[in-house]
């Protein structure tokens, strides 16, 4: 009787240590980081401009915009030791959707380089 008993407990608690060693804090793999995302921003300005698909402002004006998101994350890791609060990191999502947005607009407005 007791070793059914301890057999059990047992599996209870190799069962439970697998539940909780399966939620982590960490962010999801699927998420792209900042600078994750200010790569492939970086490489469709890139790709627009070998395409012809950007003129010489709107490629100055993105990067720009790009520098400007790598600055300002640079000063929120500062103020932090090296962390991003959940706004700062909201706050650098919005100024990544909006250039992100900015960049399909330019490439695809039909304007080519001089």
């Amino acid at each position: 009787m007791r070793r059914s008993i301890y057999s059990t407990l047992i599996g209870m608690t190799m069962t439970a240590s697998t539940v909780f060693a399966q939620t982590s804090t960490t962010p999801p793999a699927d998420r792209p980081t900042i600078n994750q995302r200010l790569e492939n921003q970086h490489d469709r300005i890139v790709n627009g401009t070998k395409d012809d698909q950007l003129t010489r402002r709107e490629r100055t004006t993105l990067r720009a915009d790009d520098a400007a998101i790598r600055a300002q994350e640079r000063v929120y890791r500062h103020a932090n030791d090296g962390h991003l609060t959940n706004a700062e990191r909201r706050q650098l999502t919005h100024e990544l959707n909006r250039t992100s947005r900015q960049i399909y607009r330019d490439r695809h407005n039909n304007r080519t380089p001089k």
